[in-house]
């Protein structure tokens, strides 16, 4: 009976010493920098700038710091609407590497006339001072525009409509896709496309993205050199089988 009492006894204080050593470990993983970060850099960001990203974490006045840890870092930077993730390294001499992974932002979504940024998994988030988004087209005229805030989902017909241009545009030529400056949804209506450096209006209508666009990039550039035709064109009309239509001009381009 005594011997099974000392294994009993001798297993009990395996196990708290175990315990006790896998605390220690954790403890000191997560504690061996405090008190030691002076500095943090930050690579990755294109939505906004290093200082933005510190002054939303509360890290850009990092001295004196009290129980900074890696852990804590990554949670602040993470916290950010703009981060899908932040990986966080200690390099050795007092400063905090941390590379940022931004959400893919697609658009910016007008809701009365509110801006947002839109992502790829079609979450709206808030357009923060600061924020890079001139490459961005906007959406505008979304069907259920009431339903356009902060942090919910946009999952319309319409929106998704919208993302299947942009990236038939981005798969077609890149040119197309960086001056795409507005789709408008029009409340449900025929999509109407807003290009820089284009005067008239691109009617775009609805379904069979890959092909409009295609038919688009096969004109493109005769369409920016015929300027004069461009001035006396109301419109462009994308709607038309294989074929592109300048609406005041009663010529047709032939794609």
């Amino acid at each position: 009976m005594n011997e099974k009492r000392g294994k009993i006894f001798g297993l009990f204080l395996f196990i708290i010493l175990l315990c006790g050593m896998a605390y220690l470990v954790v403890y000191v993983s997560i504690n061996k920098y405090k008190e030691e970060i002076k500095m943090i850099e930050i690579t990755g960001n294109d939505l906004l700038s290093e200082n933005d990203y510190l002054s939303f974490t509360k890290l850009d006045q990092i001295s004196p710091i009290e129980d900074l840890t890696l852990p804590v870092v990554k949670d602040r930077f993470e916290k950010h609407p703009y981060i899908l993730r932040a990986d966080v390294q200690f390099d050795g001499v007092k400063t905090v590497k941390v590379h940022l992974t931004e959400k893919q932002m697609m658009a910016v979504v007008l809701s009365n006339s509110e801006p947002y940024l839109i992502s790829d998994s079609f979450q709206i988030l808030p357009l923060l001072p600061g924020t890079k988004f001139m490459d961005m087209p906007i959406i505008s005229n979304v069907k259920e525009s009431e339903k356009i805030k902060a942090f919910s989902h946009a999952y319309g017909d319409d929106v998704q409509q919208a993302f299947k241009i942009i990236g038939a545009a981005r798969l077609t030529d890149e040119k197309i896709a960086q001056k795409l400056s507005e789709i408008n949804l029009r409340n449900g209506g025929d999509i109407v496309l807003t290009f820089a450096g284009i005067k008239p209006p691109v009617i775009f209508g609805k379904g069979e993205e890959a092909k409009k666009m295609v038919y688009l990039d096969i004109i493109w550039d005769k369409i920016l050199s015929e300027k004069k035709l461009l001035d006396e064109s109301e419109y462009i009309d994308l709607r038309f089988a294989k074929e592109v239509y300048l609406g005041s001009s009663e010529k047709r381009a032939e794609g």
